[in-house]
């Protein structure tokens, strides 16, 4: 085989079919799979043949939308095409007439300020590939030619050998040839935060999973303890974190679903504004013949500016603005502004476990000594909690306090050597600070410290008592811990004995070696039953997805020489068994509930073992007892239509890869379900920029996954993902709220100006210049004061609404249709009054200001009336939104002052009003309130009826 791979630089890996199978094979093959020497490596001419066939060991990115591409796109939204039309054409013809064309420059500054508003929202450059390149070391230790140098890791080629040491990140994959306590920390991959034991002899099957590949390293990993020599098999894409990249650069984004509307919108406003002006204009040539062509055209451009919602574009960025903030005071950074809404539709969440559905902190639960089962009750690395003595070991066993059986003098003999031996035994140190308890060390160590705490031990006051003289250190291949201490005055000193051994670990290792038990203040023969029943309690804690750890102990009335655990470690004395979880975090329980009760599947995707899963998913209500929990190994076996059978009834993913988060996310979209994922390591970025919400832990994320994400979470919690959901649902209904109010409003102007001439009026009754104003001002400033009401009550209390559905859905287009025809209704009224009373005698255009005046007044009282679909404006506190109050008074002023102020009312074409004639313009507009008002009177009238 070596003969026949070494005449062709590409036969290195042409027998395996997949980088992913050189965890198989034993060190011996994989060497003559790429017919490498181990004490050589390669020579000159082999590193040369192997850099033109695979090129630089880097991450290779595609390019994406430049920025000239995306400003251009701005420009294609067919509202701004229509806009930038009109502006054309009204130019031509004020220019015809020796008219400035102010209309035409106006209408010209909103396209360009509503492209650049698009532009500076969509500009963000991608960077999660770039921070992916980051994680490659720069300089690696290799094997070549028979002496060990240093070269960049982009020189690095499969064949290469490759040096590890505490502190080093790997710069490829590659399969182990030797390792010394090598520990590598794969959360970058894993998501999996506790660093892996790596062992090199190992040959493992062809369908473990990424985190049980022990005798591998992966690029972008990081090496924190012992040593270790590597073959490298892959470099570049070819790695686990090209993978990523590739995986990262496939997924397209999709449009949110408030992009959808609104693209829905823009089209079905122009295609009904060209439809009406085909009307008018038509209309107007039958009544009046070709010579009114250009009056007609004036009509059209008018009807034009009036039907696009100019300043919508910049109430909804602004809203989303607002939104973002309120998410901020609530523990939740938005990074891309679409993403406000879009947390309003989701439909399933899909979150990691470590850290953000559990506190990220291990906390004994359980212990057991041969005759008794403790419940152990405290949060965190805090020693403050309870040892509350149950008959039978179940989580779902709950006690009033006052019925809560007490230590008694027994209970305490057998607990506080447990607890001697669980500080002693221990290399993590307790740190308080600002009523914070945090370990230095170890997590699991940090647990028994606390657990000890409970009980009134201190690791200083017996470290202190009880010296440590001597240790057997833990090993990956050992599983336990020795250390002999000097026993100056303890309580669990056997007579004539100084030293005491203390043993922590795998319980059924520790359990080989021990021939006694301890029970209350004696110890006893270790009986046949008596293993058999210490197994059981293991099994037991096992079951509930617990780490388990087993303590022993042992006199000894001299130091040993030089202890080893051969002589040493034997005829030990059985103290116990403690069971420990990263617990759930106590307001994770209650996010859950929530989320089912507002429609929203809460789905729990992990790279921890099946057991640990389905006890923390059961904790917290995400999946009941005999559902089914899907691992990494099945999900592999299982086609994507599969797949999608599967997600629907699957609410817990255990020993999953990156790739199968990937699969899953796109599972569930191909069901209908809007998808919420939240991720902290490199392996998440796929599946988060997939996602429809894509979430990054702020505290343990990694950059690669916050710049892949939409939102990031500041303080790693899953009730912060529901709180954000509530805020995005508020957001939403907002945008409905003032997207009807103004469209209502546009669809009455649109309206009254193609009754004019259809009414034979003769003059347009309102200049572009005139509908911007109405558009931007008098439109947009109480839109925005909308975009500031508080939640409704109940918005948690019902499903999600499809992220599929129309803007106009749930009877918001008919309203708009209704409150326009009603608007126009009432304004025509008044334009026909106004224009004959103007024929008798006085101004000839005052009619058109009276016009003007009276639908932008009547939008101030619709304003106040849509704050609400069923209850009255007299039912509501009007200082619960005192932004809209002070909307509604200043844009009224604002108003007035186009009348009665000479410059602003020769720069607006108005006339001056007298008192009557603005008493019957508030008078007409505020028919328009009564309208709405008495309109909820009627809902509430039939739905009493029905």
């Amino acid at each position: 085989m070596a003969s026949t791979q070494s005449s062709s630089p590409s036969g290195d890996r042409s027998s395996l079919n997949s980088p992913m199978t050189w965890h198989t094979h034993s060190i011996e093959s994989a060497l003559q799979l790429m017919n490498i020497n181990p004490t050589e490596g390669l020579n000159p001419q082999q590193v040369r043949q192997k850099q033109q066939q695979y090129g630089l060991n880097e991450i290779q990115t595609t390019s994406g939308r430049q920025p000239l591409e995306i400003l251009w796109d701005q420009f294609t939204n067919i509202m701004l095409v229509m806009l930038i039309a009109v502006a054309v054409v009204s130019a031509v013809l004020d220019l015809r007439n020796d008219n400035f064309p102010k209309d035409a420059i106006a209408i010209f500054a909103i396209v360009i300020l509503n492209g650049l508003l698009g532009y500076f929202q969509e500009s963000r450059a991608e960077k999660a590939l770039a921070a992916l390149k980051n994680l490659s070391s720069p300089k690696v230790r290799v094997l070549r030619d028979g002496e060990i140098i240093e070269i960049d890791s982009q020189q690095l080629v499969p064949g290469d050998i490759m040096f590890l040491e505490a502190g080093v990140q790997v710069a490829a994959d590659g399969r182990l040839l030797e390792a010394q306590n090598l520990q590598v920390r794969e959360a970058t991959l894993t998501g999996e935060a506790e660093a892996v034991s790596k062992r090199a002899e190992t040959e493992l099957a062809a369908d473990a999973s990424l985190g049980d590949q022990i005798n591998m390293v992966f690029q972008g990993t990081e090496v924190v303890g012992g040593r270790g020599k590597v073959l490298v098999t892959d470099t570049a894409m070819k790695t686990q974190l090209g993978q990523i990249a590739a995986m990262l650069q496939s997924v397209e984004t999709e449009p949110t679903p408030l992009q959808q509307r609104m693209s829905q919108l823009g089209n079905v406003l122009v295609t009904g504004s060209l439809l009406l002006v085909a009307i008018v204009v038509i209309g107007g040539i039958i009544r009046a013949g070709f010579e009114y062509f250009e009056h007609l055209l004036e009509v059209s451009l008018s009807m034009a500016v009036a039907v696009v919602p100019e300043g919508l574009p910049a109430v909804v960025t602004v809203t989303l603005a607002i939104g973002t903030q309120r998410m901020v005071r609530r523990n939740a950074l938005i990074r891309k502004l679409p993403a406000v809404e879009t947390l309003g539709s989701v439909t399933t969440i899909c979150s990691d476990k470590t850290g953000t559905l559990t506190q990220n902190k291990m906390v004994v639960q359980w212990v057991r000594t041969l005759n008794h089962a403790f419940l152990v009750t405290g949060e965190g690395y805090a020693p403050w909690g309870e040892f509350q003595p149950l008959h039978r070991i179940s989580r779902d066993e709950e006690l009033n306090p006052e019925e809560k059986p007490r230590l008694t003098p027994q209970h305490q003999q057998e607990l506080q050597p447990l607890c001697v031996a669980s500080v002693l035994c221990n290399d993590a140190q307790l740190k308080h600070h600002n009523d914070i308890w945090t370990i230095l060390g170890d997590p699991t160590e940090g647990a028994l410290l606390a657990l000890a705490g409970k009980a009134g031990i201190s690791k200083p006051t017996w470290d202190a008592q009880m010296p440590r003289r001597a240790e057997i250190p833990f090993s990956s291949e050992r599983k336990r811990m020795s250390v002999i201490c000097q026993d100056a005055d303890a309580a669990i000193r056997k007579k004539n004995a100084h030293f005491q051994m203390f043993t922590k670990g795998s319980p059924e290792l520790i359990l080989e070696r021990c021939d006694h038990v301890q029970t209350a203040d004696q110890s006893i023969p270790l009986e046949p039953e008596h293993r058999q029943q210490i197994l059981e309690q293991n099994d037991q804690l096992a079951a509930e997805g617990l780490r388990v750890i087993g303590f022993a102990y042992k006199p000894l009335n001299d130091l040993p020489a030089s202890p080893d655990e051969d002589s040493s470690e034997q005829e030990l004395i059985w103290l116990g068994l403690v069971g420990m979880l990263d617990a759930p975090r106590p307001e994770v329980r209650e996010a859950v509930q929530r989320c089912r009760q507002a429609g929203i599947r809460p789905v729990m995707i992990t790279g921890d073992h099946q057991l640990t899963a389905t006890s923390v998913a059961h904790q917290l209500g995400i999946s009941q007892s005999g559902e089914t929990v899907l691992t990494g190994q099945q999900l592999q076996q299982l086609s994507q239509a599969e797949l999608e059978q599967q997600v629907k009834q699957v609410s817990v993913y255990a020993r999953v890869a990156p790739e199968h988060k990937l699969r899953i996310v796109q599972a569930l979209q191909k069901r209908g379900e809007f998808v919420a994922m939240t991720g902290d390591g490199v392996n998440d970025a796929p599946a988060l920029k997939q996602a429809d919400i894509g979430i990054a832990m702020g505290i343990t994320g990694t950059d690669v996954s916050k710049e892949a994400s939409d939102m990031i979470l500041l303080d790693d919690n899953f009730a912060t993902i529901v709180a954000a959901t509530e805020e995005g649902r508020v957001v939403y209904s907002n945008i409905r709220r003032f997207v009807k109010y103004i469209l209502g409003s546009n669809i009455g102007e649109v309206l009254t100006i193609a009754a004019a001439p259809l009414l034979g009026l003769g003059e347009v009754p309102l200049t572009p210049l005139q509908i911007l104003w109405m558009n931007l001002v008098t439109d947009g400033l109480p839109a925005l004061a909308l975009a500031l009401e508080p939640a409704e009550a109940g918005v948690m209390n019902r499903p999600p609404y499809s992220p599929r559905e129309s803007i106009f859905a749930r009877g918001l287009g008919a309203y708009m249709v209704r409150i326009g025809i009603v608007f126009s209704i009432l304004t025509i009224v008044l334009m026909v009054w106004a224009h004959g009373e103007a024929q008798t005698g006085g101004d000839p255009g005052r009619w058109k200001t009276m016009v003007f005046t009276t639908l932008c007044l009547a939008q101030m009282g619709h304003a106040l009336a849509v704050r609400s679909d069923t209850r009255l404006t007299v039912q509501l506190n009007p200082f619960s939104n005192p932004y809209l109050l002070a909307a509604v008074s200043l844009t009224t002023i604002l108003q007035l002052l186009l009348i009665y102020v000479p410059p602003l009312r020769g720069f607006f074409g108005t006339h001056w009003l007298n008192g009557t004639e603005l008493a019957i313009c508030i008078g007409f507009s505020s028919l328009m309130f009564v309208w709405v008002e008495m309109e909820k009177l009627v809902k509430r009238w039939w739905k009493t009826r029905k």
